[in-house]
């Protein structure tokens, strides 16, 4: 051939592009009628061929793929790569990376998604990124567990922010859409851990507008389909869980902190018996007091002197809005030398000097020295990542555990510190 490209390219790139949107409108519309959440979802995504995709990669506004890719799933990972592009863009991953380093996030939305279809019973394609010890943890939560030194990245591409400025791909479901304009500087850009959203090629303007737009779009759909998924009885127990925990803002772990705290200020109406000089009548007054609060550290290694600085720093500013004494514990397999450490409440909440740990941990000494005191705590605040052995019944006073990671507690109440 003289220079000139062979009509079979092209017509074989036709076929095969053919071949993968019918296999996607199937496994789509299998996915209405067995997963009526998901697929609901799914129809929101146009299917849209892309040479310029190495698999599966939505933008917020189209399903992009590969049709090679395509070629190489079975009819389930097909589903999965569908419902898994959907997620993303109903659970807003383009709208919530914030300051966040972009290939950091992208691979905590990929473990965040993946965990989540797979516990809903459908079957991952070979690669993905899934560790079940991240299970029900959202991708905030993930992202400052993962190490940026281990070179893994998503199965998928995730080109938010890459298409505004551009209408989204013709309306229709199934067909083949031309794709959005997208600099391939800026996709390679994307690949080498590169920010997209602050750096974007020139014809690309940022449109928060349009993002906002599209997020407020997103959240309508992500409501109606669970509206009426569960209308027809077909709303798996993980979404339900997920829907339930969109329902309810996710708070700092320093707001959740307070509000907790707050509940214990002992400002209330008494009806006690008034001394004989005030008379005979027993009228309503306002009674206030101190709040004895526990706090204990777990000084077993796992958790750093920043931590613990920041920690600290957030109940001695907390514990003085409520008049609270304080008594501090440290503790790995065994209480710390010294311990404990009792601070008025007009006494500044420091780390005593050279504090340190490092042995097993185990939760019950801090409990056992409790009991054993003759003023039993308003409440405990335990400082911890949960790793260790817990008490086998919880005791009669409220527990607050500030965990570092993702690991469960058994009874009590729990706040997430890894949240922003």
């Amino acid at each position: 051939m003289s220079g000139r490209e062979s009509p079979e390219a092209p017509r074989g790139a036709r076929e095969a592009a053919a071949r993968a949107l019918a296999k996607l409108a199937a496994a789509r519309t299998r996915l209405v009628l067995e997963r009526p959440f998901l697929g609901a979802l799914v129809l929101h995504l146009p299917l849209v061929p892309s040479a310029a995709c190495r698999t599966v990669a939505t933008d917020g506004r189209g399903f992009h793929f590969n049709p090679a890719f395509v070629a190489r799933l079975d009819f389930g990972e097909t589903q999965f790569v569908l419902a898994h592009e959907a997620l993303h863009c109903a659970l807003l991953h383009f709208d919530r990376a914030r300051h966040r380093v972009r290939r950091r996030w992208d691979r905590a939305c990929d473990y965040a998604v993946n965990q989540l279809l797979v516990d809903d019973g459908m079957r991952a394609p070979a690669g993905v990124l899934r560790d079940p010890r991240l299970r029900g943890l959202a991708a905030e939560e993930i992202y400052p567990l993962l190490d940026d030194a281990y070179q893994e990245r998503p199965l998928d591409e995730h080109w938010f922010g890459a298409a505004v400025g551009h209408p989204p791909p013709a309306a229709g479901v199934g067909g083949a859409h031309a794709a959005a304009p997208v600099a391939p500087s800026l996709l390679d850009a994307h690949r080498d851990d590169f920010d997209e959203v602050r750096a974007r090629a020139p014809f690309v303007t940022p449109a928060p507008a349009l993002e906002g737009t599209l997020a407020a779009q997103w959240r309508e759909r992500l409501a109606g389909a669970g509206i009426e998924a569960a209308a027809a009885g077909r709303l798996g127990t993980v979404f339900r869980r997920v829907l339930d925990s969109l329902a309810q803002p996710r708070l700092p772990w320093r707001a959740l902190l307070a509000r907790f705290l707050m509940t214990l200020a002992r400002e209330d109406y008494s009806f006690q018996r008034p001394s004989r000089r005030e008379g005979d009548a027993i009228l309503p007054g306002l009674a206030s007091g101190e709040t004895n609060l526990a706090v204990a550290l777990d000084t077993s290694g796992s958790i750093g002197a920043r931590d613990f600085d920041a920690f600290v720093g957030e109940i001695d500013a907390l514990t003085g809005q409520i008049r609270a004494r304080v008594t501090l514990l440290a503790c790995d397999d065994a209480l710390a030398s010294g311990a404990p450490w009792r601070f008025e409440p007009w006494e500044r909440l420091a780390l005593p000097p050279g504090l340190a740990g490092g042995g097993g941990t185990r939760f019950t000494p801090v409990f056992e020295w409790l009991d054993a005191e003759a003023v039993r705590p308003d409440a405990l605040l335990y400082f911890t990542d949960a790793l260790g052995e817990f008490p086998e019944r919880a005791p009669a006073y409220p527990v607050l555990w500030l965990v570092k990671g993702n690991a469960p507690i058994p009874w009590g109440e729990r706040v997430q510190l890894n949240s922003p």
